[in-house]
């Protein structure tokens, strides 16, 4: 069986012999299949009334455990994100009555996001459903073929120096 890739790759092979493209039958799937996802993804995130980055704030603080909140830089150092594009999307999440911004105490500039029990029962909603969508995307790979592909793509991701915060 042959997929678009193949193809793909087939044409340069043709064109252009010289150059052995076996990159592309890896480079090439991740992104098709991220570019997919990506849709699947916003499409089922949608049908909530969810943006990815919202879920994305929602899911952060919900694993922060409670009181579900984190200081707006702790926050910036988890997601892979700008300043003012956390705080735009803080700002619209806000207005939904998901989350809520609070000062500290113990020093007035340090501001914390935190969620709303509102905000706490959709995350609890969705959650389930959208690991469940995730598992329907991965519906092709038995158990073993889904521990290899982590463990390969973790692989990747860490030599990139994709680690755990400290």
């Amino acid at each position: 069986m042959t997929d678009a890739v193949d193809a793909v790759i087939e044409q340069w092979g043709r064109e252009r012999p010289d150059i052995d493209f076996w990159p592309v039958g890896i480079v090439g799937r991740l992104l098709r299949i991220s570019r997919m996802w990506d849709k699947e993804i916003k499409d089922f995130l949608a049908g909530h009334d969810l943006e990815p980055g919202e879920f994305d704030v929602l899911s952060t603080l919900r694993r922060s455990g409670a009181p579900y909140e984190l200081t707006a830089g702790a926050f910036l150092k988890t997601s892979l994100v700008t300043t003012g594009a956390i705080t735009l999307r803080v700002d619209r999440m806000q207005g939904k009555g998901l989350v809520v911004r609070t000062r500290a105490e113990s020093d007035r500039r340090s501001v914390k996001i935190r969620l709303t029990d509102h905000g706490l029962d959709v995350i609890d909603r969705v959650l389930p459903l959208h690991i469940a969508n995730e598992a329907r995307l991965l519906q092709a790979l038995d158990p073993e073929e889904r521990e290899r592909l982590a463990a390969t793509m973790s692989t990747v991701l860490q030599s990139y120096g994709d680690l755990p915060s400290p």
